[in-house]
């Protein structure tokens, strides 16, 4: 059925910026909503951005002003500016279309 291809991550320097993109395959129909959320060692998994199919986005207090999430159908991007070593975390992409189907996540590392 649906899967996700996520790609992107790495190390970053505080300050500095990456993408991460994620593509939705085995639909050819819009999924509703699309996201990411990311998680760190003894947390829970926590929403990072969502957008959905009519561009309407939702973002973490924590990241807001800093990341932006768009996408184009059933592609999905998460460009990360001013990246905070707080921002350390496994990302998963996400897509809800009254199931939620994640991607095998990606690691962020933000350190000097």
């Amino acid at each position: 059925q649906v899967q996700l291809f996520q790609s992107g991550g790495g190390f970053v320097q505080p300050g500095g910026s990456l993408i991460l993109s994620c593509a939705a395959s085995g639909t050819t129909y819009s999924i509703y909503a699309m996201g990411w959320y990311r998680q760190v060692p003894g947390k829970q998994r926590e929403l990072v951005a969502t957008i959905t199919i009519t561009g309407s986005t939702n973002y973490a207090d924590s990241v807001k002003g800093r990341f932006t999430i768009s996408r184009t159908k059933n592609t999905v991007i998460l460009q990360m500016n001013s990246l905070k070593p707080e921002d350390t975390a496994v990302y998963y992409c996400n897509g809800h279309v009254g199931l939620d189907y994640w991607g095998k996540g990606t690691l962020v590392t933000v350190s000097s």
